[in-house]
């Protein structure tokens, strides 16, 4: 394995080179080399990615009122703030503003 010589990263083979994916520098290779190599074809990503959101919501939601926007959506967890044979503290937060708060039980 070898490394780029000008930003560090990892020099992949591609079509009898090193290359670097990240700057561009390349390296050909002696026919000594290309044996430590196997170059059968092209190692490119072949996937396209689809990015739809930056914000991408995974916590669970439930109905409620945020008291700043009047939204009535809100992302909710639970955290143990204190002893265990204390209740857990629920924190929301309004899925339109970002306003967070926390409720005790």
């Amino acid at each position: 394995m070898e490394f780029c010589s000008t930003c560090g990263k990892v020099l992949v083979p591609r079509y009898g080179k090193l290359y670097c994916a990240s700057c561009g520098y390349s390296k050909d290779l002696s026919d000594d080399e290309k044996k430590d190599y196997i170059i059968e074809e092209d190692v490119s990503d072949k996937q396209d990615i689809i990015v739809a959101s930056d914000k991408v919501n995974t916590m669970p939601t439930t109905t409620g009122l945020c008291y700043r926007c009047g939204n009535r959506e809100l992302e909710w967890w639970m955290v143990q703030m204190h002893r265990s044979d204390e209740a857990e503290t629920r924190f929301y937060r309004c899925t339109k503003c970002g306003n967070t708060w926390r409720r005790s039980n």
